[in-house]
């Protein structure tokens, strides 16, 4: 329960956990940033770490001089790669192993047909607009990986994705971060920026079911 405790109050308060390590551990904010980043996206098991907040604070404390702007780009841009990788080879690895047979109690083949064609059609749409979404950022690329979608599409999806994610969110906090008026409101920004893409996660997923229900 303190765990859970602490993982609450880690990610409401990102800010203030993170300017406090960088004053007591220096340089050592980059490694827990990269693992942060790393684990998140590359273990299907950890899809409530803060990501979107974090790279908004990250942002914020390097335009407020406590990080290096380019250093936290650069690694935070490799971690959200090299994350992804892990999770999609996860689902590579293991759906060929859960789905060994034609068909089964737990694997139809038509189904998954149905996910490696969606996948080779709209999944690189797919990967790039999960980086922005909470949970389904930690999910894409695990299920990109079972439904076998080609390895190569997969990669440069993986880094256009990364890209646009690290680098537009930090950015964004780095010019808008330290003005007084978020400054003031960070915990509000922070919440805003995990319920905001939630919400539109389970409204689209509540209209999948719906139009799933009455086809």
């Amino acid at each position: 329960m303190e765990l859970i405790a602490f993982l609450i109050d880690f990610i409401l308060h990102v800010d203030k956990h993170l300017e406090v390590f960088v004053q007591t551990y220096g340089a050592w904010v980059y490694a827990l940033l990269f693992l942060i980043i790393f684990v998140e996206t590359g273990l299907v098991v950890m899809p409530f770490l803060p990501g979107d907040s974090l790279l908004f604070v990250v942002g914020a404390l390097a335009g407020a001089g406590f990080m290096s702007f380019p250093l936290v780009v650069a690694l935070l841009f490799v971690a959200a790669v090299l994350g992804d990788q892990l999770n999609y080879s996860i689902g590579r690895y293991f759906g060929p192993k859960v789905f060994q047979w034609e068909n089964s109690r737990f694997f139809n083949r038509a189904a998954f047909d149905a996910a490696h064609d969606f996948y080779e059609r709209y999944g690189g749409f797919t990967i790039i607009a999960a980086r922005f979404m909470p949970f389904l950022r930690t999910f894409a690329p695990f299920v990109g990986g079972v439904a076998a979608m080609n390895r190569a599409k997969f990669t440069l999806y993986n880094v256009v994705g990364a890209a646009l994610w690290v680098c537009g969110i930090v950015t964004i906090g780095y010019l808008f971060g330290n003005i007084p008026l978020v400054k003031d409101h960070m915990e509000k920004v922070i919440w805003a920026m995990i319920l905001i893409p939630g919400l539109i996660v389970l409204f689209g997923a509540w209209k999948a079911r719906r139009k799933a229900a009455t086809a």
